[in-house]
């Protein structure tokens, strides 16, 4: 086998071929789906598309390592499982991320869900015992002692978005690849190394899953989205397969229209929705619902959509999450689960008491918590902590700032080395290295729970590649003036392994179900496509 050099990544190519290589990502993007809607100056969307843009992406996949590889795709079961029995274990959820103990006295947002569900819980209404999880757990190569690492960046429990697109990702490539052999750059690009990539059906295979367990056959599946939403094509094709492989009917609405267009049987829960575009209004029962949106506060603009958020999830249609499902999504449930012991007994099958039969999985503990990095909260007083201080100079302990718990100190003197995360999702949220101090020494006490500190993830050195991004005209037409550019940049690629569980009284359900790849520039240090910091890719094995 020949060996990888990943700073010699990717082959060289003359302008000539990287001219050729972007004219046919681009024409095959456009041709087969891998799209956005374009931006325009009102950030508004129009309600019928008239044009489109490619999705940003690679010329090249990105290089990673078979091994590392398979094994994510393998830890995913173990994962599914781990997060099904956080959202069923609800005393672990109000400690950690609740508003009388957790991280909700800190961040309004979360408190507000955590209240919201805590309120149903009190009312005994409990009319849907099943959850679905359409998950994505994400992985960087960590360089440690001469060796490559796999290391979990975070576990996404709602809108884990780009499995379709990322699988015409895979698949643009597969096609470069047959069509012009890459021009013969480099051994490694060959069919062999480029896996098979099937997310869309995987994903869709949950949902149909929930939707059965519901029981009326003509019921209909919701997404939830956001107003305005570019990414509508990744979200599609998930309802064109429900449609044309099992049948299902999707309904597409967002808070603002659910507030209108939604309401609950009384006896029943049943959830129904109203569509007034039919020839004359009807009522569709919903069986699953599919959250897009409600993942961050600006979902929520007003009280009302909190309301009508606590409505869906007092029905009885399956959650696509749960709102404990959601919560069990958070920073902070990341960093208890690095706890000595806890874990282990999540793993073990004390899980049965919660609602979640599976095997012991604690012999897979050792794998799982191989992935993680060093976590803690920043309001901790934990004396492992303090320890760790304590092998520090005095003089970048965090002197002069008062008393502050280790947690915080640890994280001012370790700053180029961390990164701070608090309970959101949708990148663009984190503070990274040496901008740590000026944040915390701004961050007042009483937020501070609401953060976690993780050991920064450092990543092969000196990796680059192609990356494509349409440009339209600020009118969001293409009248001309749309520019298509290939840079060269080096680059951080994040690999993202999709499963699903269907869980509650009863067995769990689940299936690791695919991949994606999103590559971005090392002078970003963020990740999400949406936001505009990285392009879709695929991977190359070595």
């Amino acid at each position: 086998m020949t060996s990888f050099n990943f700073s010699t990544w990717p082959p060289q190519l003359t302008p000539e071929q990287l001219e050729a290589l972007t004219l046919a990502a681009t024409t095959y993007a456009l041709s087969h789906g891998l799209l956005y809607l374009p931006p325009s100056p009102s950030n508004t969307q129009p309600s019928i598309p008239t044009t489109a843009i490619h999705a940003p992406l690679s010329l090249i996949p990105a290089p990673f390592p078979r091994a590392q590889f398979h094994a994510a795709r393998e830890l995913q079961s173990v994962y599914n499982v781990l997060y099904a029995r956080v959202a069923m274990n609800t005393k672990f959820l109000d400690t950690v991320m609740g508003a009388d103990e957790g991280v909700g006295k800190a961040d309004e947002f979360t408190g507000t869900l955590w209240r919201g569900w805590k309120k149903i819980r009190e009312h005994g209404v409990l009319a849907q015992p099943l959850h679905l999880g359409l998950f994505r757990s994400d992985y960087l190569l960590h360089a440690a002692e001469d060796r490559l690492a796999l290391k979990q960046v975070e576990f996404n429990t709602i809108s884990s978005s780009f499995g379709p697109l990322s699988e015409r990702a895979a698949a643009l490539h597969r096609n470069i690849l047959a069509s012009t052999s890459y021009f013969s750059a480099s051994p490694h690009l060959t069919a062999d190394n480029f896996p098979e990539n099937n997310t869309t059906s995987g994903l869709a295979e949950g949902l149909s899953k929930a939707h059965q367990a519901y029981g009326v056959r003509d019921a209909r599946i919701l997404f939830v989205v956001q107003p305005n939403e570019r990414n509508v094509f990744d979200q599609q094709w998930l309802e064109y397969e429900l449609l044309e492989k099992h049948q299902i009917h999707v309904v597409r609405q967002t808070l603002a229209d659910l507030a209108v267009s939604a309401s609950l049987d009384p006896s029943t829960h049943a959830l129904t929705i109203t569509l007034p575009f039919q020839t004359k209004p009807s009522l569709y029962e919903i069986s699953t619902i599919y959250f897009r949106a409600s993942y961050t506060p600006s979902d929520f603009p007003s009280p009302s959509y909190y309301d009508t958020r606590f409505l869906l999830e007092r029905s009885r249609a399956i959650k696509c999450p749960s709102l404990p499902l959601q919560l069990a999504g958070g920073k902070k449930v990341q960093e208890a689960l690095t706890r000595p012991g806890v874990l282990e007994r999540f793993l073990s099958n004390e899980g049965a008491k919660w609602g979640t039969r599976a095997p012991d999985l604690t012999a897979h503990a050792a794998g799982i918590r191989a992935t993680w990095m060093g976590m803690w909260a920043l309001d901790s007083e934990d004396a492992e902590i303090a320890a760790a201080l304590d092998l520090l100079p005095a003089s970048v302990q965090g002197q002069g700032h008062g008393k502050v718990p280790p947690g915080t100190r640890l994280a001012r003197c370790k700053a180029p080395s961390l990164v701070l995360k608090p309970q959101r999702e949708g990148g663009g949220n984190n503070v990274y290295r040496e901008t740590i101090p000026a944040f915390l020494d701004a961050l007042p006490a009483e937020e501070r729970e609401a953060w976690i500190a993780m050991e920064m993830i450092e990543t092969p050195r000196g990796v680059s590649g192609y990356l494509v991004r349409a440009s339209p005209s600020s009118s969001g037409t293409d009248n001309g003036s749309t520019e298509k550019k290939v840079v060269r940049a080096e680059v951080i690629s994040e690999l993202g392994i999709f499963g699903y569980a269907l869980f509650g009284e009863g067995e769990v359900v689940e299936r690791e179900v695919g991949w994606l790849v999103r590559t971005k520039g090392t002078e970003s240090n963020e990740g999400g496509v949406a936001a505009g910091f990285s392009v879709l890719d695929s991977v190359v094995l070595v």
